[in-house]
């Protein structure tokens, strides 16, 4: 008997001879990337419950458990499943939820381990809905007792799932923090009235395939594929915020073309509160990208870039007025503002000046690009609660300290008057935190980070290696890193646990193109389940 079938041919030929038969089913759904006894003793119990049992597992594109994972493909995970003798039939889901296998089997039995009984302590948020989807199908839900292992643990250390320095940060990170404070800090998250100001950007991407260099010319010559433009910018920190708290509003000042409008009605009306300026004179910023992918792996290359930003990008005088008009007048009503500068023209003085006044919690970014290089520095700001920045934009700020990034970043945290983060790429990055201060005797080893001098006032800094080096496209990692270990610090974290969560976030964000998709709150959860398995 053929073990491993599809959802159609289960329900449609298989079920009514299974109904006819009386027989009962039971599903039991998973990832299953690495098969251990725990699995197969609740495989076993679950088939002793009914007559029939089917096993389905998430497709790879679907699985939250971050970049590289599953470890094992498709095939292989079926193929495992189909091998053991408890399993009648195996069935691969293709969603992020069960729901398709569910409608398809229409189980007697939707069975689980005895972890999934308390539905609230489900991250996902899922277990209570796949239940009552059970149950409108006829079935109930059970549950299987037994020691729990983990598929994740056992990649993670015996199959080298996570790079070695990301092992030994874990093992000690494991000792100050749980699974409990990270859900701890969402769920205040969720109650936080959140503004983010900053320019909108459009990100264009068009994709194409190179040819080679024109036979006439040093330019290259390419074949369109085709093209698809995100919304990027402030719109894509206010999208990643979305995911965790309800209470997001976003104001800026934006150009009256109606696609643009019906973009923003389209994708993020439902998901936010959009106060937005119009302007007659100036466009809404467009940032054209174009790039070719890696023949053999999911990679992104950028070839070209274009933008249609003027060399000077000064809204009018009345559009100026309403917008400074409106900031005002709505600032108080919020816990935190995450002020998103890109240096397009938006934040003037006169913004940044009542930000840095009326913001109860600022959560400062100011970006550095090819457009305003070197004129837009994080050091004309005066205040903030927590920043970030990268090391381009750190060097900038302190060009005769980058010899030594740590006295760079600790000169500008008691500039800000602040803690906050510096992002490294494929490094990872580090935490400064802003309000521990002590006096440190001289030839006296501060955290084992740097040597601090007498009477030397030292920050303590943490130090959080890259959770992937699987990358898709960098566009959107640094704009992920910053809104959520932003969020989670503005909810009372440290940032130790801010550098962690903000790690995580830029690692998804790194394997999303462009900002066509948000960094989601499950995906977020799930990943740090991942790596606190150790």
């Amino acid at each position: 008997m053929e073990k491993i079938v599809d959802k159609i041919t289960f329900k449609e030929e298989i079920r009514p001879k299974l109904e006819k038969e009386g027989k009962t089913i039971a599903l039991c759904h998973g990832v299953f990337d690495l098969v251990h006894p725990g699995h197969i003793i609740h495989l076993q119990q679950a088939k002793q419950m009914a007559d029939i049992l089917v096993v389905s597992i998430t497709a790879a594109e679907f699985v939250r458990k971050g970049p590289g994972r599953p470890y094992f493909n498709d095939e292989m995970r079926l193929k495992v499943l189909e091998a053991l003798e408890c399993v009648d039939y195996v069935m691969l889901s293709e969603g992020y939820t069960v729901d398709d296998i569910v409608e398809s089997v229409e189980p007697d039995l939707y069975i689980k381990g005895e972890e999934y009984a308390k539905e609230s302590e489900d991250i996902t948020g899922k277990m209570t809905a796949e239940r009552e989807l059970v149950e409108q199908h006829g079935g109930k839900v059970a549950y299987t007792t037994g020691e729990v292992f983990s598929s994740t643990k056992l990649i993670n250390t015996a199959l080298s799932g996570l790079p070695e320095d990301v092992i030994r940060y874990m093992e000690g990170f494991i000792t100050k923090y749980s699974m409990e404070d990270i859900k701890k800090y969402a769920e205040k998250a969720e109650k936080l009235k959140v503004l983010v100001v900053g320019d909108v950007i459009i990100d264009k991407y068009t994709y194409c395939v190179v040819h080679g260099l024109m036979s006439k010319d040093t330019g290259y010559s390419s074949g369109l594929e085709y093209s698809e433009q995100y919304l990027g910018g402030a719109v894509a920190v206010a999208r990643h915020l979305s995911s965790f708290t309800e209470n997001v509003t976003l104001m800026s000042i934006v150009g009256n073309e109606e696609d643009i409008r019906l973009q923003f009605l389209d994708e993020i009306a439902d998901k936010m509160r959009l106060k937005l300026t119009y302007s007659a004179s100036f466009p809404t910023i467009v940032k054209h990208r174009y790039l070719t992918r890696n023949a053999k792996r999911e990679e992104y290359r950028k070839i070209f870039s274009i933008n249609n930003i003027p060399d000077s990008m000064v809204y009018e005088d009345d559009i100026k007025e309403e917008f400074y008009k409106g900031l005002a007048e709505k600032i108080d009503d919020f816990d935190v503002v995450f002020l998103c500068d890109f240096g397009h023209g938006l934040i003037d003085e006169n913004v940044k000046e009542l930000i840095q006044e009326k913001a109860k919690y600022l959560v400062l970014n100011c970006q550095t690009n090819s457009t305003n290089y070197g004129m837009n520095i994080i050091t004309k700001y005066g205040r903030a609660d927590v920043f970030t920045l990268d090391q381009k934009e750190l060097k900038l700020a302190y060009p005769m300290d980058m010899s030594d990034e740590y006295t760079a970043l600790r000169k500008l945290s008691s500039h800000l008057g602040c803690g906050g983060w510096l992002t490294r790429g494929s490094e990872g990055a580090y935490g400064i935190e802003g309000q521990k201060v002590h006096e440190c005797e001289d030839t006296h080893e501060c955290k084992d980070i740097h040597k601090c001098k007498d009477i030397h006032k030292c920050k303590d800094i943490h130090k959080c290696p890259a959770f992937t080096l699987t990358v898709k496209d960098t566009v959107g990692a640094g704009d992920a890193f910053y809104s959520i270990a932003g969020l989670y610090a503005a909810a009372g974290a440290s940032i130790e646990l801010g550098t962690f969560m903000g790690n995580i976030a830029g690692a998804l964000g790194a394997n999303i193109v462009g900002n066509k998709e948000a960094v989601e709150k499950v995906n977020v959860l799930k990943y740090a389940g991942t790596l606190l398995n150790i």
